[in-house]
């Protein structure tokens, strides 16, 4: 990691950062469209407290063998390998635990109370009882153990693994080319922290790890590596782009307007929202030079800085004759990025609205020209929850 920078204005809700990778001599290499693969790791503190609960001395070593035949040891785990090393970088301690986690903590307790409610937990009965002290919540594995100490206390180190599975890594969009940044790879990271009814906020592992680390305090290295995304650009010259990316869906199309003008590609439309102009605009001066040099359109909505909040298929709606004119007589593609929540239905509909109204179309007929762009690639989305 060579840069961290917090992208989103002081006031702002939300923490965002702009975090840059040295890649060199790594032998990555990518286009725009793939995603980048982290592994993150847990805190310091929750491993200490983790290994306070349960009796382990992170500073001791150990060697994992399989007990049955044709099961693997974990990749990632060396051998030997300190308790330490194994909570920090292989358990997912801070993941919200499942029923089958309940029924084996209640096989392992010798605790008569503790285990009467981890038998209730794990129960089909106690469902809903399980669902409102764990699931609604957003309670953790380590918050659980804390609350029942006698089981976690006696659980045997040789069923870690079977208990508590591993952090898994996490996906995120590449948000620059290596035509305009060579040897480097680019992120954008919204830190996810939220409230429920527990008294700690709760926090995304790998997104409150990355905005931890700090490499102008000596040289910090993340295991990271690349694969193809859900996004492929064109590779018939001059096809023109329409991409709609709100927030932080904006990052993958930032990777493909550097790529697309290093290569001499100008057709690039861009549909872009946040919610204030002055907080979350991320790369406001890039597309403004971008802008100059005749090298991209961009349109941009933020639902916050009038009565009536204005989105993107608002703006999508209003530049419909030229989106019109780009898919139907130009051969454009479209791209969508961003939150699953509403808004690629709203965007659908807002691309169905555009053909009828611009291309006289009934309403079955823009449903089956939306759907005839999705099987022939035109149409392509990568959202996430």
């Amino acid at each position: 990691m060579v840069t961290n920078q917090r992208v989103t204005g002081p006031s702002h809700f939300q923490d965002v950062r702009l975090i840059e990778f040295d890649t060199a001599d790594s032998g990555i290499s990518f286009v725009a469209g793939d995603v980048v693969l982290i592994q993150p790791e847990n805190t310091a503190r929750h491993v200490q407290l983790f290994c306070q609960v349960l009796g382990l001395d992170p500073d001791q070593h150990f060697t994992l063998q399989p007990r049955e035949p044709n099961v693997a040891c974990p990749e990632r785990l060396p051998q030997p390998c300190s308790v330490r090393h194994l909570v920090s970088q292989h358990l997912d301690i801070a993941r919200v635990p499942r029923r089958s986690f309940f029924e084996l903590l209640a096989c392992l307790s010798p605790d008569a109370l503790e285990r009467e409610k981890l038998l209730e937990f794990s129960s089909a009965a106690g469902q809903e009882a399980l669902h409102e002290y764990c699931h609604r919540p957003r309670r953790t594995t380590l918050e659980v153990l804390c609350d029942f100490p006698h089981t976690a206390a006696a659980i045997p180190p040789d069923y870690l693994l079977d208990l508590i599975p591993p952090i898994r890594p996490r996906a995120f969009s590449i948000a620059s080319s290596l035509l305009a940044h060579p040897a480097r790879l680019q992120v954008l990271v919204a830190v996810v922290q939220y409230r429920t009814r527990l008294q700690e906020p709760r926090r995304g592992l790998c997104s409150s790890w990355l905005a931890s680390l700090d490499p102008g305090q000596g040289p910090v290295r993340v295991p990271l590596w690349v694969r193809p995304g859900g996004l492929s650009f064109p590779q018939v010259p001059d096809t023109p782009v329409i991409m709609v990316g709100p927030g932080t869906g904006v990052a993958p199309f930032r990777a493909a307007v550097q790529e697309r003008v290093a290569q001499g590609q100008t057709g690039n439309l861009l549909f872009f929202g946040c919610r204030w102009r002055d907080q979350d605009f991320y790369w406001e001066a890039e597309w403004k030079e971008l802008e100059k040099r005749g090298c991209l359109t961009l349109v941009t909505a933020f639902s916050r800085e009038q009565e009536r909040k204005v989105y993107v298929q608002h703006r999508l709606r209003e530049q419909g004759p030229l989106v019109w004119e780009l898919l139907d007589r130009q051969g454009a593609c479209f791209y969508l990025a961003g939150n699953a929540k509403d808004m690629p239905a709203d965007v659908s509909e807002a691309l169905e609205s555009v053909f009828r109204e611009e291309g006289g179309l009934s309403g079955p007929e823009a449903t089956a020209y939306l759907a005839q762009l999705q099987r022939s690639l035109r149409f392509q989305a990568e959202t996430w929850a």
